[in-house]
């Protein structure tokens, strides 16, 4: 079994606090490179006490920080905590608590160190860890980049463990025996002679001792609910009978609707509007400015959004350029334009002596504006009265929302309190606030009357952060029969900046490593290879997208690699094994083609088979996908999906959200794009954005591996190869090379 002191470089500050009749548990970890400054001061009694597990005489509480917005969160973290505490989840009450600075993710900003995963050096290790300092710095109690478990897997699991090992304390101090000869099963201490204390019964007694910090976690071996695919999330009873209720489901007494319309420009000013028809009809209460936009306050949503759509608004321009061809030219005027030069985080070999002799392959690619598109649009319910404001929303951010909330009224921070409700899907768009912003404000003129604001699915998709357009063109050789010469320029906005600009009011200095990621941090040994990040202007304001940026850079370096591979003549998945300088990559690109009987030969009379390979925070992942050409254009047949997260807690939800990130993957690769006009997205609805339909989805075969040296979250890594390796299957079926994005403009699909 690991025990706290055997766990390399981590350093556990244990507390409890009292609850009325009960007691607190849990556990802060803070990871310390040797010699960090910032912690070099840091005394145990300056860490704030992390609660995890509350017990009261009424029932446990398992406190789960990270946002679900159906990925299955809540009930990964609420197994980490039972396994140890020794319950049945199923028994306690599971809930996010009110956010604090004590909950940051240390591991949410791993990503973005200068190092690819699969750089396990000293070096590169420290850097991870230290990571974790900005984190607590910043208070980024965040939900996103795949790291939830990566964050919680020994955090709440000591919780766990230190509850179990106080309330066996306070059983043996009551029943006067050691605490060694104590066990505990079902939330229960048990006594040496069989008898059993309720963990209830015992909270009164627990909460008046110094918790026990030298504990010990469990070894895999003697999990009862972790890795097991018979293990049932604690959601599914609520989703299956319709008993859940989600942001847009909340409602509170006395509260008023509202509705909004923002410039369609994002940023843009209102040069003025005339609400007269809109204040005489029906159920309208109030008409109000906003920033950058105009409310409406009424009785009930739907009249909310149909007197908003009443007021004549004249709009000023938007803060960049009205067009998809003009936002276009602006990227590719920034590929290998050494004035837009951002970063260069890969440079092997000597790609310039190597391209300025012989024969060299050149590929442009485009990638479009995507907009996140979830099923349930922006809510929000905000009250300010008294002094104080209160929110209640489905986010991935509550302390940026709560501090952001407190400059808008006036208030401390300390006077907000966000509530933290369940979503219905967000893929990066509720890592965003504006619409909590345009609450507040309406909130503010309204003191005392709750007023729950929505947006429209058109106001939604229009206002929505989208990931970002790019443009990459690649340079590359072939010798030999190999790939010999990879050179890929990618210019885009940069995404970090803009998002945290938004978030904090400032941006972040120093070069946006989002441009390139899953580009430039592949585990391929070519001989002369180099990857380079150009920063466009700013342009339409982006944000995080489900694998962020991987999710553009999987098909860039794959599309790209696909094409000098078979310039060389060479087999797409032998080429990337022989290439392939991480062992724990190569098993997963092993995998799948064991699975889909890759060996290089023609399936069929108009068949195609594609592979690609994206390694993703930290996650290798593999898929082969196989298309047949039928008359009324391709049919995606079946997918076959290997990835390694280094250890497997939820077997089953693992391989739903691979599969469903593939699906997202592919979905969009086939259908969807914003393109502008007069500064708005041309596409408000899902009409215009199309999702995968039922009858297009293929068959999935999922293998799941356990090589990687590190447990590693799956909610983004199974998207980045999804469109290429459809691109890829494309090409072998059809002869048709798809360089953009979506693939519907050059095929149709059945």
């Amino acid at each position: 079994m690991s025990t706290v002191g055997k766990i390399a470089r981590r350093t556990f500050l244990i507390g409890s606090a009292a609850v009325a009749g009960g007691v607190a548990f849990g556990i802060h970890v803070v990871k310390r490179p040797i010699d960090n400054p910032l912690l070099a001061d840091l005394a145990e009694g300056e860490a704030a006490i992390t609660p995890y597990v509350k017990i009261d005489a009424n029932g446990i509480t398992l406190i789960t920080p990270r946002a679900d917005k159906g990925q299955g969160s809540y009930s990964v973290q609420a197994n980490l905590i039972a396994e140890e505490l020794d319950i049945d989840p199923a028994t306690a009450t599971i809930t996010p608590g009110m956010p604090g600075p004590a909950y940051f993710n240390g591991a949410v900003l791993e990503e973005g160190v200068p190092f690819p995963a699969y750089d396990q050096s000293a070096v590169a290790e420290a850097m991870r860890e230290f990571m974790a300092v900005p984190a607590k710095l910043f208070q980024m109690q965040m939900t996103g980049g795949s790291s939830t478990v990566p964050d919680g897997y020994v955090k709440l699991r000591m919780a766990g463990a230190v509850a179990r090992e106080t309330l066996k304390e306070a059983a043996a101090k009551r029943a006067g025996v050691a605490r060694g000869d104590l066990k505990t099963q079902d939330g229960h201490v048990i006594l040496p002679n069989g008898d059993k204390l309720a963990y209830t019964d015992l909270a009164a007694e627990a909460s008046q001792l110094a918790p026990i910090q030298d504990v010990a976690l469990r070894d895999p071996s003697e999990w009862r609910l972790l890795g097991k695919a018979a293990t049932r999330r604690v959601d599914i009873p609520e989703k299956t009978t319709g008993a859940i209720k989600y942001g847009i489901d909340h409602a509170v007494e006395g509260m008023v609707h509202a509705a909004v319309r923002a410039n369609p420009g994002i940023g843009g000013d209102v040069v003025s509007y005339d609400a007269s028809a809109a204040e005489g009809m029906r159920g309208v209460q109030k008409v109000m400015p906003v920033a950058h936009g105009v409310a409406v306050i009424a009785d009930n949503t739907w009249r909310a959004f149909k007197a908003v759509e009443a007021i004549e608004i004249e709009w000023g321009p938007g803060p960049y350029p009205a067009s998809s061809p003009e936002i276009f030219e602006t990227l590719a005027a920034a590929v290998n334009n050494e004035e837009a030069f951002d970063h260069r985080q890969r440079n092997e070999g000597d790609v310039d002596t190597s391209l300025a002799n012989g024969e060299v392959f050149e590929a442009t690619y485009k990638l479009p504006y995507l907009a996140h598109a979830p099923m349930e649009p922006m809510n929000v319910i905000a009250l300010v009265e008294g002094g104080k404001v209160t929110i209640w929303t489905g986010t991935q951010i509550p302390l940026f929302i709560r501090n952001r909330a407190a400059l808008i009224a006036g208030v401390e921070a300390e006077n907000v309190d966000v509530h933290v409700l369940p979503m219905g899907g967000s893929f990066g768009h509720k890592l965003e606030m504006t619409h909590c912003e345009q609450a507040v404000e309406i909130a503010a003129a309204m003191q005392g009357t709750p007023v729950k604001l929505t947006w429209s699915r058109e106001e939604d998709m229009t206002h929505d952060y989208p990931r970002p357009a790019a443009v990459a063109v690649g340079r590359g050789k072939v010798a030999d029969g190999k790939v010999d010469t990879f050179d890929l320029s990618v210019g885009q906005s940069a995404l970090a900046p803009s998002w945290f600009g938004r978030l904090m009011g400032m941006g972040i200095p120093g070069p946006d490593a989002t441009i390139t990621t899953g580009s430039w941090d592949q585990p391929f040994g070519i001989p002369n290879y180099r990857v380079t990040g150009y920063r466009a202007p700013e342009m339409v304001p982006v944000s995080s997208w489900r694998s962020v940026g991987a999710s553009g850079n999987g098909f860039l370096h794959n599309a790209f690699l696909d094409e000098l591979i078979h310039s060389a003549g060479a087999d797409p998945l032998e080429e990337r094994l022989r290439l392939c300088i991480d062992d724990t990559s190569r098993k997963v690109m092993e995998a799948v083609g064991e699975m889909s009987g890759w060996n290089g030969t023609d399936i069929g009379e108009n068949r195609g088979r594609g592979v690609a390979f994206t390694l993703s925070f930290g996650v290798p992942c593999a898929q082969v996908i196989d298309v047949t050409n039928t008359d009324q254009g391709i049919k995606i047949d079946k997918v076959f999906v290997a990835a390694d997260v280094g250890r497997v807690l939820d077997p089953t939800n693992i391989d739903a959200q691979l599969f469903g990130g593939v699906i997202f993957g592919l979905s969009h690769a086939m259908n969807c794009e914003l393109t502008y006009e007069n500064y708005a997205p041309l596409q408000n609805n899902y009409h215009q954005y199309e999702g995968m339909r039922l009858y297009q989805t293929p068959e999935f075969e999922v293998k799941v591996l356990e090589n990687g040296p590190k447990i590693r979250g799956v909610g983004e890594p199974g998207l980045p190869p999804a469109a290429p390796a459809l691109a890829g299957a494309i090409f072998a079926a059809t002869g048709t090379r798809l360089r953009e994005m979506p693939f519907n403009k050059f095929v149709d699909f059945v």
